[in-house]
């Protein structure tokens, strides 16, 4: 009760603090003139400067109290400063317009992990700041991880998939950041973002919103969405030689011999080459030029990292970069999207499994040597179980390794017995190695729940873990749960849609590499099981007036693409939450280490990480 009244008086003296005149002081010259950047959230820790980061100055300002702008959309590539310009919003908020602020990130774990990598330290650092949110560790401070109170105002950090904190208060100044990472759908209310914004309906004639994200797939980007019913701003930087004012455009890098480093930008009027060396001065004579016009529009931004000042992000890096994505579906989407901050659109809506038949390979050992470790899928059906174990190798490289059908009572303990022996049974590697499944999933959404969480708990519910799917756009391939459900398990839940479409491009790739897949000549590797890969397509559905895509079935048995997706999701479960890497195996190998894994943190910032 005390918490709820603390909480509630806070809110009453944001409310009135709200209605206070508004500073004339914009956000950027809040931030020049009193923002620290910190050593342990930044590369160049110290005073903030703009000048820096050019381009952030008009956003920002539209961010301040004096613009007229309600609604501030940023669609950005990585390594621009978004956030930063964000987290100087909100500094600017606690010093200078305090009012109700809430700051909504894709998930609450995210949003704590926020609150102590990136806000907690700019408190620290920044004295304006300190001063006026209390040390957490006083006594009665109002300061946690979620909630920062300060003098007239308070800040409420969430995460997209959080109802209940998304109706926690009312809101003058709401900050939605990676919204093209939020669920389309959150407690069955609809909307993330839609409800966040009705949360700024008090507030009316003196609110803002802030929305800023890389964009996803075409089609199913919010960020995209928004922009596009903006006043659409480009950021044009002059030519050295002709003066011509123009947007950087990728078509616009060049570079010779097939070397990266070699890259400049070649004006679109006078074919002048650029090094990167003259982007600091591009940068500062640049300007935002409108590209819609009309009343009512939102103050639309779009700057892919071709803009990343000297220093952070070069042409060289976004030319290897692109070069290295070529053998990979997955990594040329994750460029395309991070890079020229653009929507990925697929190039087909089926999965098409035509000819990897005939891509089938003789393994030199059960389990060929590249293999780092091993995972296994379990799905269960009315009269059997049907298996498969799968090994990863670098940056997720995938081998079917082994497969079983399981007939038998499901009722009864005698099929579970089986179950657990074969998955038990050790594999031997082509080094001469014995290899284990590390982590199995198992399908609990069927007729058989209670059988399979006592699967889990009698035979190790660490190793061998309940499943439910969750087919809704956006959701994460795998999130671990914090604890376990009222069975005494740990129910994991899988975004099989996102997992189907992570498949779906591998499926297309055609060089061994990243992502790629390889199956044994086996009998159980049959023509049945590549039709069961390509058993589901993609169709374009209406929910709440959003368009999204669902996977629906073209054939009756999908057993292989369902095993497929578990398998994902375990191996996505070792690595972001189990913190396993799946790279450097080769320069391991070679300077003759021995170990399976390294293990590191591995923080987490995207619905599908591996991606980031």
């Amino acid at each position: 009760m005390q918490t709820a009244q603390r909480t509630e008086d806070a809110y009453g003296d944001a409310f009135f603090g709200a209605v206070a005149p508004d500073p004339k002081l914009t956000v950027s010259e809040w931030a020049d003139d009193c923002r620290r950047l910190t050593q342990r959230a930044s590369a160049e820790p110290g005073p903030w400067r703009t000048s820096r980061a050019p381009y952030l100055r008009e956003i920002m300002d539209c961010l301040s109290p004096s613009s007229l702008e309600s609604e501030v959309v940023f669609m950005k590539g990585s390594q621009v400063g978004g956030t930063e310009c964000g987290n100087n919003w909100l500094g600017y908020i606690i010093h200078k317009a305090p009012g109700p602020m809430m700051y909504v990130l894709p998930t609450v774990e995210t949003a704590k992990r926020t609150s102590r990598q990136r806000i907690a330290p700019m408190i620290d650092e920044t004295p304006e700041l300190r001063e006026r949110v209390k040390d957490s560790r006083s006594r009665d401070s109002g300061n946690t991880l979620l909630m920062k109170e300060f003098p007239n105002g308070l800040l409420i950090l969430t995460g997209a998939n959080s109802g209940v904190g998304l109706r926690s208060m009312p809101c003058r100044f709401l900050f939605l950041d990676e919204v093209d990472a939020y669920p389309l759908d959150v407690d069955g209310e609809g909307d993330p973002v839609g409800l966040a914004i009705k949360r700024t309906a008090t507030f009316r004639r003196n609110r803002k919103i802030f929305l800023c994200s890389t964009p996803g797939v075409k089609g199913e980007s919010r960020i995209e969405d928004r922009y596009e019913n903006s006043d659409k701003r480009e950021y044009h930087v002059p030519c050295a030689n002709c003066g011509t004012y123009q947007k950087l455009e990728w078509s616009q890098i060049k570079w010779t011999d097939n070397d990266p480093d070699t890259a400049v930008f070649v004006c679109a009027s006078c074919g002048k080459e650029h090094a990167e060396q003259h982007k600091t001065e591009m940068l500062e004579k640049g300007k935002w030029v409108k590209t819609r016009e009309g009343l009512g529009l939102a103050a639309g931004f779009h700057l892919s990292s071709l803009y990343s000042p000297v220093g952070w992000y070069s042409w060289a890096d976004a030319a290897r970069d692109f070069l290295g994505a070529q053998n990979s579906t997955d990594r040329l989407k994750v460029w395309t999207n991070t890079v020229v901050a653009e929507t990925w659109e697929d190039e087909g809506e089926e999965i098409d499994t035509s000819g990897l038949h005939f891509r089938r390979e003789h393994y030199p050992a059960e389990v060929p040597e590249q293999v780092i470790i091993l995972t296994a899928a379990v799905d269960v059906q009315d009269d059997r179980l049907e298996a498969e174990i799968q090994g990863w190798g670098e940056e997720e490289e995938n081998w079917s390794i082994d497969f079983t059908r399981l007939y038998g009572d499901l009722d009864k303990p005698g099929i579970w017995n089986k179950l657990a022996d074969w998955l038990r049974k050790p594999r031997i590697a082509e080094t001469g190695e014995i290899m284990d499944v590390k982590l199995a999933l198992i399908d609990s959404g069927g007729h058989y729940t209670d059988e399979v969480y006592k699967f889990s708990i009698k035979h190790g519910d660490m190793r061998f873990v309940p499943i439910k799917g969750a087919s809704t756009p956006w959701q994460p391939i795998a999130t671990w749960p914090r604890k376990r459900n009222v069975k005494k398990v740990y129910l994991v839940m899988v975004g099989t849609d996102t997992a189907k479409e992570v498949l779906a491009a591998r499926l297309r790739q055609t060089e061994p590499g990243p992502g790629y897949r390889h199956w044994p000549i086996a009998d159980w590797c049959d023509e049945e099981h590549f039709s069961q890969l390509s058993a589901e397509k993609l169709v374009k559905k209406y929910r709440r007036g959003f368009e999204h895509r669902e996977w629906h079935k073209t054939r009756p048995r999908n057993e292989a693409l369902d095993l497929s997706v578990y398998n994902l999701a375990a191996i996505r479960i070792l690595q972001q939450h189990f913190h396993i890497r799946l790279d450097g195996y080769q320069a391991r190998q070679e300077a003759g280490q021995e170990e399976e894994a390294v293990i590191v943190p591995a923080p987490i910032t995207h619905p599908d990480p591996w991606l980031n």
